[in-house]
């Protein structure tokens, strides 16, 4: 496992410039970096940072963001997904990240779920063609997403079963999922092949790990036993320097 600085909110303190932050993630030690939404973002500069540092870049979002569970939304989704694809091509092809969008009133959970596995089955089509991963991300309701339709990993698992894509594949959010009050071993034993990506943020709070209650080094041990070894995705936002924040995260975590 290795640590990805997502740097859309960590060395802002370091570096204003966004690519500028590549610099710095690399300059403190670390090989890989996330951000969010791309559309916002000086593509050209990231591109020339991340082939100047070496650096890896392990996410980032399909943008404009629109409903995998609303038909009305999936022309625009499938759009959103061919942009960003053209995106990730000039930045090494890295994994896409993709949420559900919100619940719609008054429509079964069973209608939903199968307007999305329609709309994945599509889209990871799209990402078959352009050797790119999609990744599916569950995200909790309680705290920063009510109304969001898919705040269960064992339903991500499921919906991603059901496509059947070796192209898609589950963000599993630590930070989410213990909101949730899942058990991360419960939800991920025996499925752990279908994880590609794993993210880090403290709860309460969604600050660095080491600053709320979950147990890091227990975390990194079951993880390992489960069988991951890919990208730690530090989204957190940091309570303090990224330079102090970074140590106290290695420290906590163990990596």
């Amino acid at each position: 496992m290795f640590p990805s600085a997502c740097i859309e909110w960590l060395f802002k303190d370091d570096a204003p410039d966004f690519a500028d932050r590549i610099r710095a993630a690399k300059a403190s030690g670390l090989g890989a970096v996330e951000f969010h939404l791309w559309d916002d973002k000086p593509l050209e500069d990231i591109r020339i940072a991340l082939e100047e540092t070496g650096v890896k870049l392990t996410s980032f979002c399909v943008g404009p963001r629109r409903s995998l569970v609303d038909p009305a939304q999936h022309e625009e989704f499938l759009a959103a997904v061919k942009a960003t694809l053209e995106t990730a091509k000039m930045l090494g092809r890295p994994p896409l990240v993709i949420a559900s969008g919100f619940t719609r009133e008054g429509v079964s959970v069973e209608e939903q779920r199968a307007e999305a596995v329609k709309a994945l089955r599509q889209a990871a089509t799209l990402a078959e063609e352009a050797g790119v991963i999609l990744l599916l991300e569950p995200l909790n309701t309680i705290v920063s997403h009510p109304g969001m339709f898919l705040s269960s990993t064992t339903l991500a698992l499921d919906i991603i079963e059901e496509v059947n894509s070796p192209n898609l594949r589950l963000l599993y959010d630590v930070f989410h999922s213990n909101v949730m009050g899942e058990d991360m071993e419960q939800v991920l034993k025996g499925r752990m092949h279908l994880v590609q990506h794993v993210q880090f943020a403290d709860n309460p709070g969604r600050n660095e790990p080491g600053t709320g209650r979950i147990d890091w080094r227990q975390t990194v041990a079951k993880l390992r036993t489960l069988g991951y070894d890919g990208a730690i995705g530090l989204e957190y936002q940091p309570t303090m320097p990224t330079a102090q924040s970074i140590a106290k995260v290695r420290a906590a975590i163990g990596l």
